[in-house]
């Protein structure tokens, strides 16, 4: 699989599930905004680290089973 073509997959995987929370629990995502509004900045760039790491992980290993 080509660059590109990993870069939409994982484009579409994102919005596919990013649509599918907001429509089947909108109150849930309000919840768990009010929650991040809450939480310290430090910590909110933490988790988003932590996340961004997860991903590139996840990237990875794909990538290593793949070939």
């Amino acid at each position: 699989m080509g660059g590109l073509a990993l870069l939409l997959l994982g484009i579409g995987l994102v919005l596919t599930l990013e649509g599918l929370a907001f429509a089947l629990a909108p109150s849930r995502i309000e919840d768990a905004l009010d929650l991040l509004r809450r939480l310290p900045a430090e910590t909110r760039r933490n988790l988003g680290i932590a996340a961004a790491a997860l991903g590139l992980a996840l990237i990875w290993l794909a990538r290593f089973l793949s070939a």
